[in-house]
């Protein structure tokens, strides 16, 4: 019985996607029972095709036999759908709407800003590397309001959806910043989000969660020279 329970709900994932670990980090946060499929991105599963066509692409969430696929997407599908403690958004659809303005412009601006920084090199990652420390200043000044308590948690006083899309992206930062020989985020200029990454980072269930620093840097490391081989070719 309690097998059949656990195979209502499938997710099938990479260990090293960011946008993966907020489901897999949402998933355990409500206490939902999940089977994990690793998926190899260069070898795609038939499964993973099947359920995500379009892009092919993880995260794809499968419950009930019914795909659900895009992280965000993913992520209110869940807690639409269990309305278990704690609640991942703000009740009040204006709350709820502002949430939404920001993880869209997390996802938008700095993941870009992000990627530009990690595969170029030269004015192409100085350009980036400009537009990520101006979008994160913006970014350091809207979501202030929404942590009105020193020491966020998973619980119901701190935005859950926010700091989920927040750490998926920007978790990692010290890695980005070793293999692209880049320094993204500055205690001077952006001390706010410096510190909630620290406390968000040392909370037990991202630690649980997200892969061990040194992986996560080998990964990075191999990518990066794939991506200076390419666009030196």
């Amino acid at each position: 019985m309690e097998k059949e329970k656990q195979a209502e709900v499938k997710l099938h994932g990479m260990w090293a996607s960011g946008f993966s670990k907020r489901v897999e980090l949402a998933l355990k946060l409500k206490g939902i029972p999940y089977e994990y499929f690793e998926e190899n991105l260069p070898n795609k599963s038939d499964d993973l095709l099947k359920y995500n066509p379009v892009h092919g692409k993880v995260p794809v969430l499968v419950h009930k036999g019914k795909p659900i696929v895009e992280s965000l997407v993913i992520l209110e599908y869940i807690d639409e759908n269990w309305k278990t403690a704690p609640r991942l958004f703000p009740t009040d659809p204006y709350g709820r709407a502002r949430i939404r303005f920001w993880e869209k412009y997390i996802d938008d601006q700095l993941f870009k800003n992000l990627i530009t920084a990690m595969r170029k090199q030269g004015e192409e990652q100085d350009k980036g590397m400009k537009e990520f420390a101006k979008n994160l200043e913006v970014l350091e000044e809207g979501i202030k309001e929404f942590y009105s308590n020193d020491k966020p948690a998973f619980d119901g006083e701190s935005p859950i959806f926010l700091s989920i899309t927040l750490i998926g992206i920007l978790g990692p930062y010290k890695t980005f910043e070793k293999v692209g020989g880049v320094k993204l985020i500055h205690p001077e200029k952006n001390p706010f989000l410096i510190n909630l990454l620290h406390t968000l980072s040392d909370l037990p269930e991202v630690k649980e969660c997200f892969p061990p620093a040194k992986k996560f840097e080998t990964l990075m490391q191999h990518y990066k020279k794939l991506s200076l081989k390419q666009s030196s070719t």
